[in-house]
This record gives C-alpha cells, sequence and structure tokens, in this order.
C-alpha cells in the first residue's frame, strides 16, 4: 500500500463538532480510544492505506493525552541498566533505537506546515538531586557510546548558572529532545489522521466486543462496527468490554499548574529554555508563553479536582525556587495515566487481530508514536518489531491494594529522595566550609613564615631520594662520625 503525507490548517488542528457513530460500519482496523496511542495508530495504519474507524467513548485527548506538558525524549519509564539487566543488552540497544525513532516520529508531526503555533523549542535537561558524578559519567559513556544518543554532561557550575537553586547538582542535556504544547498537539495529530483518510467517532462508548473470527464486531450504544483487527488503546478506561486489561494498568492521577505572568524574575532564575525534569521524576516544569512558568505537582492514585493541588505546586516552585515568592498559579488541569508494573508499555498483538497499546504512563509522548507505527506495520506490512516487548507481560496491577501501595510508594520515593537531597546539600557546605578553614589556616600559616606540619588533604607525600652511600674507605671511620652522622 502507498504512504501519503498529509498536513492540516490551523482551524482544522481545533476542537471541532464531535461526530457519533450512528450507523453500522465495515472498516480494515477498529481502534479504540482517541488518546495519543489510538490516534498515532489511526494516522499510521491510514497513511498506509487501510481503512481506519477510531471510536471514543467521550471526546479526543479529554484524559491524559489532552493535558500533558509535552516533553518528547528517547526512553522508556524503566531505568536503562533495568532495562539491560531484564532482557539483555542487545535486546534493550533495540528498544532504546525504537524510542529514538518515536520522538523522531514526533518531530516529523509537529513541523510548521503540520500544527501551526505548536510552539516547539529545543532541549531537556535532567538534573540530579544529590552529588554524583561518577555515576553521571558512567551514563553519559552508556548513552553515548553504546546507545548512539546525544548528550552533554553538565557540571553543578553550569547546572546553577542556568538554573538559580541550590537543589540540583549535576545534570544530562538531551540537546536532540525537544518539547511542543502537548494539549494542542492530540489535536493536530487527530486532524492529521482525518486528512490520511481515518473516521474519528466521539461520544461513542463500546458496549461489547466479539474478537472470535476473522471479522471481529464490536457494539456500540447505536450501531455496530466490523473489522479485521481491533485495537484497544482506552487506558485504564476500557471499561466492561475488556476490564481485565485495564486492571492490569495502575491508575495515576497527575496534575500540573500553570503561573500567572511573572515578568523578566522568572528569566534571571530559570535560564533554561527547555524542559527541565530531575532523576527521582518529582520535579518537571518548563516555561511556557514568554514568562510563566508550568509545573507537575505531585501524583496520586486517587482522583481529585485538580484545583486542589494549587497549594502544592506553589510551595514546590517556592521551595525549589525561592527567589520568585509567593507565585500565583492562575491555571491546573491534569488526567489519569496507566502506569504498568513492569515499567514498560504494552504493545503487541494479545490474539490474531486483537492487538494492544496501553500503558503508557510515564513514558513520554516518543512511545505512544512508536507503538503507532510498530502496530500499524505489523498489521499491513507483517512486521514483528512489537515481539520485543513481549518479555512484558500484563500483570495485574493489585486493583484497590495495589492503588493504596502505590500511593505509599510514591510517598516514599517524594520523601526519600527530599532527604537524600537536603544530605548532600548538607555535604556540600560542610565541604564548603572545610575549604574555607583550609585556606584561612593556610593563609595564616604564611603569614607567619611557616608551613603546614603534613601534606594538606588529597596530596600524597612523596618518599624523598635516598642518600647516595659513602665510599669504602669513608665506611671504615670512627665510630663517634658515624654517630654523629646518624644523629
Amino acid at each position: 500500500m502507498s504512504e501519503t503525507f498529509t498536513s492540516v490548517s490551523q482551524e482544522e488542528a481545533g476542537l471541532r463538532e464531535r461526530a457519533r457513530l450512528s450507523f453500522d460500519l465495515d472498516a480494515d482496523i477498529c481502534v479504540i480510544g482517541a488518546g495519543l496511542a489510538g490516534l498515532s495508530v489511526a494516522l499510521e495504519a491510514a497513511r498506509l492505506g487501510a481503512s481506519v474507524a477510531v471510536l471514543e467513548g467521550r471526546h479526543i485527548g479529554w484524559n491524559a493525552s489532552g493535558n500533558q506538558l509535552g516533553t518528547v525524549m528517547p526512553g522508556f519509564a524503566l531505568p536503562l541498566t533495568d532495562l539491560i539487566e531484564r532482557i539483555g543488552f542487545e535486546d534493550a540497544r533495540e528498544l532504546w533505537a525504537l524510542s529514538k525513532e518515536g520522538a523522531e516520529l514526533v518531530r516529523a508531526n509537529v513541523t510548521e506546515e503540520n500544527m501551526p503555533d505548536i510552539g516547539l523549542t529545543e532541549g531537556v535537561l535532567e538534573v540530579s538531586n544529590v552529588d554524583a558524578g561518577d555515576r553521571l559519567i558512567s551514563r553519559l559513556q552508556m548513552l553515548y557510546e553504546d546507545f548512539d544518543t546525544e548528550v552533554e554532561g553538565w557540571q553543578v557550575d553550569r547546572v546553577r548558572a542556568a538554573l538559580k537553586t541550590d537543589r540540583y547538582f549535576h545534570g544530562v542535556y538531551y540537546p536532540k529532545a525537544f518539547q511542543v504544547d502537548g494539549r494542542k498537539y492530540v489535536h493536530g495529530l487527530a486532524a492529521l489522521a482525518r486528512r490520511a483518510g481515518a473516521r474519528i467517532f466521539e461520544d461513542t462508548p463500546v458496549v461489547s466486543i466479539d474478537h472470535s473470527g476473522i471479522r471481529k464486531r464490536i457494539v456500540t450504544p447505536s450501531a455496530r462496527l466490523r473489522a479485521s483487527h481491533i485495537v484497544l488503546a482506552g487506558n485504564i478506561h476500557l471499561g466492561a468490554p475488556l476490564r481485565r486489561l485495564s486492571e492490569t494498568l495502575l491508575p495515576v492521577w497527575r496534575y500540573a499548574g500553570i503561573t500567572a505572568p511573572l515578568g523578566e524574575r522568572l528569566h534571571e532564575i530559570i535560564g533554561f529554555k527547555g524542559s527541565v525534569m530531575d532523576d527521582d521524576g518529582v520535579d518537571h516544569f518548563r516555561i511556557i508563553d514568554g514568562d510563566r512558568l508550568m509545573w507537575v505537582s505531585p501524583e496520586t492514585t486517587w482522583a481529585a479536582r485538580p484545583q486542589r493541588f494549587a497549594g502544592s505546586v506553589k510551595r514546590r516552585i517556592r521551595s525549589i525556587f525561592p527567589e520568585l515568592g509567593n507565585v500565583e498559579v492562575a491555571e491546573m488541569f491534569g488526567g489519569a495515566t496507566g502506569q504498568t508494573v513492569h515499567g514498560m508499555p504494552q504493545i503487541g498483538q494479545l490474539r490474531k487481530g486483537l492487538w494492544v497499546a496501553s500503558g503508557f504512563g510515564r513514558q513520554g509522548m516518543n512511545t505512544s508514536a512508536m507503538a503507532g507505527q510498530l502496530i500499524a506495520r505489523s498489521i499491513l506490512w507483517g512486521e514483528e518489531r512489537w515481539k520485543l516487548f513481549s518479555p512484558f507481560e500484563l500483570v495485574w496491577a493489585g486493583g484497590t491494594t495495589g492503588r493504596v501501595a502505590g500511593q505509599l510508594v510514591g510517598l516514599w520515593g517524594r520523601a526519600s529522595s527530599s532527604a537524600a537531597g537536603t544530605l548532600a546539600r548538607y555535604r556540600e557546605r560542610a565541604r564548603v566550609k572545610d575549604r574555607e578553614r583550609e585556606a584561612r589556616l593556610a593563609e595564616a600559616n604564611r603569614a607567619a613564615g611557616t608551613g603546614p606540619r603534613h601534606s594538606p588533604s588529597g596530596v600524597r607525600p612523596r618518599l624523598a631520594p635516598a642518600p647516595p652511600q659513602p665510599p669504602a674507605a669513608e665506611q671504615a671511620e670512627p665510630a663517634a662520625r658515624e654517630q654523629g652522622v646518624s644523629q
């Protein structure tokens, strides 16, 4: 099938009148869920020439897909070292390469021609809460040499020159990572899918699914649909038809706040133009609209009104950047993500003609784009790269008990990160005081005309050369002289 590319106008990328499925329909592929994953599958399959129908119970991007920060970079929620330990070095390299392809797919979609005013900016900085220079060097070597990823290591001074705070130490800079207006992107993606030929039906919940036989049957409140392939991309909201699949995901609500305009003082304190995130997953922020700060709040495994977390966002900003003062949070937004127990997305074929693309909580926008291409090409071209995700099986998330445990683990993680950061800053201040004390002592010794009685800390003492041996004749000198020399 031929592969075609289309672009959308600014009007098409915005909200439009929602169409419900009110008539029976046949399609090659039925996608359930119109979030980032479902729309990515629909776009890629339609570009390859398939007839695609997307069923969405509410409206496009109503949940987490339409309420995210828009950071795009390689990688997964599972740390790279853990990924290597789980599946081996070579398979980890292939999965990492797929994650890079996903990031480039997003970049190809967000051109000015495709999505005007999407607000693309370059660069992502990952900072550490503790002084971990040795670990940083090892990670940089692995990313650059083994995983072909362009990265830069930032020393503490450079990080603090860009971010006026003592909370962060070293950093890893990804110059080819980027960010876009995440809330606009999902609607731009839907517009691209429509232009490619996909049909998107909103306010159309799925009542039941019969995935037996060659032609699968999907029942909605007002119509029926038949398709050769079904792609489940509904995250935790698949509902009764596939509740067992939904229960493999831990629902995690994550909210973000946007401050009122802060003026030039914001750029004086935060000089980095891209996204900033810490390596413990607590802080994630960036400047938007010139002089406003967008900041992610703590996570919770229970639903709540977004405005409830405005206070915690304000306190966190004041804690990290006290010079900003008591900022006003003008807007709060958020949604529920589905996180897997093993930390990797769920991508692949459950049984013949039944596919899954979910579990993208904490994974980043690159993984949903990658999943769309993998599944579309597997269905239409017979590719089997999705099998790289086979080691990460569907694992029950624990139900209510899992949610309670997830909440406690999250609280413990944030508390331990805060404690580790506090200890690191205390040690840093202690080292500074020691250096100042040693400098004062050295200055006092120079003023008094004396030197230190022992070698300075960190300097290895050198052995003096052995004295030359006297001639044989001199070795017969009287004992008194020999005694005098020894004295």
